[in-house]
């Protein structure tokens, strides 16, 4: 058989719908997206062929487009589904299929695409074959319902001789996925006696669904919006945060009301961000804000999906858009954390980030895409966050919110340190508190300064030195286990500006110290 080009694929393909009555721009962007799915593999080239073929003008393009495929190269696409069974079922599979093939010869294929190219193939094949159900009639619906297309899947019988043939003489054709096997990639198993996959032992089906069953029995009861809103009360400091919290909590709430009394729903984002010196509770308050927004019904799980640059970008050009969409959809219900998002924009010797620009651009088209049920928050320090907000016009349109974390106190810093010591039981005197408080006050307070890192820095250390301090002790008490006293913190002959925290003259020398950590 003869693969024709993408660009002549695709003609044929809306030459197909034209027949079928179906619009020619969904069946375009139909095949767009198959084409994508199968080539996405096929590194480097893919994207730049894909776009050259589709006339299109960015590589994000490419890899959305392949993102919205993918369901594809298992089931029979959404047009096909209302085809099926039809006078124009057979043609327009067929045209599907050399999609599929085409796609494969994008950029430099790897061992796998042709095979994925196969199965997709097939399975559009065999959907062209499955009768239609005797009332009511089908029709054409972008929004196929699953349970359709599960039914759907369940009918068909592939059979050997559909006339599919290899993409290369040298390539065995692969084997046809089975109905089942397409349905449990797609998490749609029938509900009732699941076959195994091949291989997998009788039972196994069965084990899982009851395991599932009783992990769901034994999870937490969702935390009431009342009970987030205490935990964050409960957090040490942090008023100034609180309040907006608070104050976005209320808007939100309003505008659900609003809109569930039919009322005009204003033009709110919900994505936030975050400014402060590291260790100012960002991403406790990311994980709580998370809670409250699946509490006031505006988020379906409220899961917290916490992201740096380094897992958003890839090490090529092309893949950045890829792994960036992946990792949104991992969040989508929840919220999105970035730490430290101005490392996507930042250039360096004054040559823009290419790879972070990406990510960006991608960024913004997945919050839009996925508005309705995503939160994305970005955190890092107040001035690099502010000129990563106005570098793109998409960001400064979707963060308007920004909150404040200041630095804690002495005596809020003394009380963190208390809290995990207490965490990790053990039990800081009042005067080992009264001296943490004094390290902590002549601690200059710079952008560098940590603070309940640095304070988790300083127990990490006291309770190295305390192990140190017992080493003589043969059988220590439980209080001596417990107690952490000044001097597994700092020296009396600590200096001003010193942390000096203490060192005996004979500690190994392995022993931490704040030189050596």
């Amino acid at each position: 058989m003869t693969t024709i080009s993408l660009r002549d694929a695709l003609a044929d393909l809306v030459e197909a719908a034209e027949a079928a009555g179906v619009p020619t721009e969904v069946a375009r962007e139909e095949g767009r997206r198959l084409a994508a799915a199968v080539a996405e593999g096929s590194m480097p080239g893919a994207a730049e062929a894909w776009l050259d073929e589709v006339d299109g003008d960015a590589s994000v393009e490419f890899f959305a487009a392949a993102s919205a495929g993918r369901r594809w190269r298992q089931a029979p696409t959404d047009v096909l589904v209302g085809l099926a069974g039809g006078p124009h079922a057979v043609t327009y599979a067929e045209a599907l299929a050399a999609v599929a093939r085409a796609g494969a010869r994008l950029g430099t294929p790897g061992p796998h695409v042709a095979p994925r190219a196969a199965a997709t193939a097939a399975a559009q094949l065999a959907a062209a074959s499955a009768q239609p159900a005797p009332s009511p009639a089908r029709t054409f619906t972008p929004e196929t319902s699953r349970a359709a297309t599960a039914d759907l899947l369940r009918s068909l019988t592939p059979s050997p001789g559909s006339g599919l043939t290899a993409l290369r003489p040298d390539v065995p054709e692969p084997e046809v996925p089975s109905v089942e096997g397409i349905l449990q990639a797609l998490n749609r198993g029938t509900a009732e006696g699941s076959a195994p996959a091949p291989g997998q032992p009788a039972g196994a089906v069965a084990s899982e669904e009851a395991t599932a069953a009783e992990a769901e029995q034994e999870a937490e009861p969702e935390k009431t919006l009342e009970e987030l809103l205490d935990e964050l009360d409960q957090l040490i400091g942090l008023s100034r945060v609180k309040s907006e919290v608070r104050r976005q909590v209320e808007l939100l709430r309003v505008e659900k009301l609003r809109v569930e009394a039919g009322l005009t729903r204003p033009t709110l984002t919900r994505h936030l961000v975050f400014v402060g010196n590291p260790g100012t509770g960002k991403t406790t308050v990311a994980r709580l804000v998370s809670g409250i927004y699946r509490a006031l019904g505006l988020l379906s799980d409220g899961h917290l999906v916490e992201v740096d640059r380094s897992e958003l970008v890839a090490g090529y050009l092309g893949q950045t858009a890829m792994k960036t969409a992946e990792l949104v959809a991992s969040a989508v219900g929840g919220v999105l954390f970035v730490d430290e998002a101005y490392a996507l924009t930042q250039s360096s010797g004054g040559t823009p980030d290419s790879y972070g620009q990406e990510a960006v651009n991608t960024l913004v088209k997945e919050m839009e895409d996925h508005r309705d049920d995503l939160v994305v928050v970005v955190a890092g320090y107040p001035v690099p966050m502010a000129e990563f907000v106005s570098a793109n016009p998409g960001l400064e349109s979707r963060f308007s919110t920004t909150i404040h974390f200041e630095d804690y106190s002495d005596s809020e810093l003394r009380g963190i340190f208390g809290l995990m010591a207490d965490s990790a039981d053990f039990t800081p005197t009042p005067e080992t508190l009264d001296r943490v408080e004094e390290i902590c006050s002549i601690q200059p307070r710079d952008a560098s300064f940590g603070n309940a890192r640095f304070v988790r820095n300083l127990l990490d250390s006291a309770i190295a030195r305390h192990a140190w301090r017992l080493r003589e002790v043969e059988t220590p008490t439980i209080e001596e286990l417990q107690t952490l006293v000044p001097e597994d913190l700092v020296g009396d002959d600590a200096g001003p500006g010193d942390e000096g925290i203490l060192v005996p003259a004979d500690a190994p020398p392995d022993l931490p110290t704040e030189e050596n950590e």
